[in-house]
């Protein structure tokens, strides 16, 4: 989320066009990749199951990122150090 706060508030501050403006790592990632990130970070231990003779939606996820990266920003947290800290800020929730 401080990343993203990070972005708008230079896009409020910079930015006055009315193309609309993705915020990311500008990073591809599947499905798999994801699911088995989320699999490592939260120790689940059983098997992921994907039936690849049913492929849904857009088959590529990857947003143009270009335009707030031309303004400057660049995210400071990896996709896997987000997952890491709300799967800790959840489990602590549980407590």
């Amino acid at each position: 989320m401080d990343d993203l706060a990070e972005a708008c508030l230079l896009l409020m501050n910079t930015y006055n066009e009315k193309q609309f403006v993705n915020v990311g790592t500008g990073e591809d990632l599947t499905i798999r990749e994801l699911a088995e990130l989320i699999k490592e970070i939260s120790g689940f231990e059983g098997d992921l199951l994907f039936d690849t003779s049913k492929p849904d939606g857009t088959m590529r996820k990857l947003m143009d990122v270009s335009i707030v990266k031309s303004l400057g920003w660049q995210p400071n947290v990896s996709l896997k150090e987000g997952i890491e800290q709300v799967y800790k800020e959840y489990s602590d929730s549980l407590s």
